[in-house]
């Protein structure tokens, strides 16, 4: 059962995740202060670190929270096109591919987000241990979508769903960065990744 306490928590962690996207998506995350954290959200610095131990938390829990939507809303797109009969026997994974992409959630703020997670992961041991453990995590949900594709459809891959995972994204990764650095906007991020994607897809299905 959740109490009051909890829920208290949740909501005063969730506005300064809030708070963190807006800070970062002017400043970036070098600018993104701990204070400038607290005074957008409306909290003081006590309340920040009965909920944080540092920053590099603060932001290492924003980047799981943006991954956690994209994942969600890949498997909210795939049940969709299932219940509508879209995974049945000879089924385009190209076409599939673009169709799950084009209804994520990539945006430049997002693909900024991780790019500079990533710089300091590379700066920081600790922290990009951290950033590996979250980022295996998303690599086993995009494997269970993986695997749950194959099983009711008739598509068959080369490689375990794991292996297709992590191939997936980093592909997905790198196309959106080049895509953010071109200026292309969301719509774009989504269609320029998907077909790479798609490319790729086709390269890991068995024929």
């Amino acid at each position: 059962m959740t109490t009051p306490a909890t829920r208290s928590r949740e909501n005063t962690r969730a506005r300064l995740l809030d708070a963190a996207a807006q800070v970062f998506a002017e400043v970036g995350l070098d600018g993104a202060s701990v204070e400038a954290v607290c005074d957008r959200a409306g909290f003081t610095r006590g309340a920040f670190y009965s909920n944080f131990e540092s920053k590099d938390e603060l932001f290492l829990m924003l980047a799981g929270s943006v991954a956690e939507q994209r994942v969600n809303a890949v498997r909210t797109r795939v049940d969709e096109i299932a219940a509508d009969g879209g995974l049945s026997e000879g089924c385009d994974p190209v076409e599939l591919v673009q169709q799950i992409m084009d209804a994520g959630g990539d945006d430049r703020l997002g693909v900024m987000l991780m790019s500079e997670i990533r710089i300091r992961a590379l700066r920081d041991q600790q922290f990009g241990a951290a950033y590996l453990a979250q980022e295996r995590e998303m690599v086993s949900s995009i494997a269970i979508i993986i695997t749950d594709i194959v099983s009711v459809s008739s598509l068959e891959l080369r490689v375990p769903a794991e292996e297709a995972a992590r191939m997936l994204m980093i592909i997905w990764e790198g196309m959106t960065v080049r895509g953010a650095m071109a200026g292309q906007d969301s719509g774009q991020l989504r269609h320029t990744s998907g077909e790479e994607l798609g490319r790729l897809v086709q390269l890991l299905l068995a024929e």
